[in-house]
């Protein structure tokens, strides 16, 4: 077992694992990364709001390595890797328990976005409008995002003013008002994070979280060669999008320490 100290190490380690060089935050202070054979596991505090022990390798060493960084690095820490890792990981280490399943998605290129036929909408003011194109919000709109987040996405783990939440992108109707947004969040170096995504009840159906999303992916892919995002499996809708936008699913899950 080593401990490995550089970005390069853990791109050669995990093979450029898109997950692993994502927990690894650019190795910024307070990421710990171990590897053995060839297994290799990152720890990396507060990555989108949790305490993530990102694993990849064979389950038996990835075991050891789990174990050596909870010691270390103390119970907040949840294992997170492909799903069947996981649960052979849980099978093997009867200390651990499954906390449940959901998606990581990763592209380097988009696909080719569809043929979009804007249509005048009813606003929240109850002007007749038509949305515009998604752009990068001010400051200011801080308030705005999130509102349209506690109304459209309570659970998201990205909020205006949390630290390395970077930036939002957002849509808006003729009138001004907010319809969709998302956010640049969390991201490393090479690999750019897309997060809070959230559209307004009164115009979902309308393409907008695909607009704002194919937005943001653009840019992050542009700044840091590739884009990923986490969601939900019961959210197909979600997913759907993702898809449509040319991302590849990647069924993940974590585990812990009993609380």
């Amino acid at each position: 077992m080593r401990e490995l100290v550089s970005e390069a190490e853990v791109v050669a380690a995990s093979g450029d694992d898109d997950l692993v060089v994502w927990a690894a935050q650019g190795m910024r202070p307070g990421v710990r990364v171990w590897a053995d054979g060839d297994a290799v596991a990152v720890a990396s505090p507060e990555a989108s709001r949790r305490d993530r022990l990102v694993v990849r390798g064979t389950a038996g060493q990835v075991v050891a390595l789990v174990r050596h960084a909870l010691a270390e690095c103390g119970p907040s820490y949840r294992p997170l890797g492909d799903a069947r890792l996981i649960e052979r990981v849980v099978e093997a280490a009867p200390e651990l328990e499954l906390a449940g399943h959901f998606s990581w998605m990763g592209t380097e290129k988009l696909a080719p976005p569809r043929l979009e036929v804007t249509s005048p909408a009813v606003t929240s003011t109850g002007v007749a409008g038509t949305e515009g194109a998604a752009s990068w919000l001010a400051d200011s709109a801080a308030p705005e995002v999130a509102e349209l987040l506690a109304a459209a996405n309570p659970g998201s783990y990205a909020v205006p003013g949390l630290p390395r939440v970077r930036r939002w992108a957002g849509v808006r109707d003729g009138s001004g008002a907010l319809l969709a947004v998302a956010a640049d969040a969390w991201s490393a170096p090479t690999v750019g994070l897309l997060a809070g995504v959230a559209t307004a009840a009164s115009a979902r159906g309308r393409g907008l979280g695909e607009r704002v999303c194919r937005f943001v992916a653009s840019a992050l892919i542009a700044e840091h060669g590739r884009a990923a995002l986490m969601v939900d499996d019961w959210n197909r809708a979600a997913v759907g999008v993702y898809e449509r936008l040319g991302f590849a699913r990647r069924r993940v899950a974590a585990a812990g320490l009993p609380a």
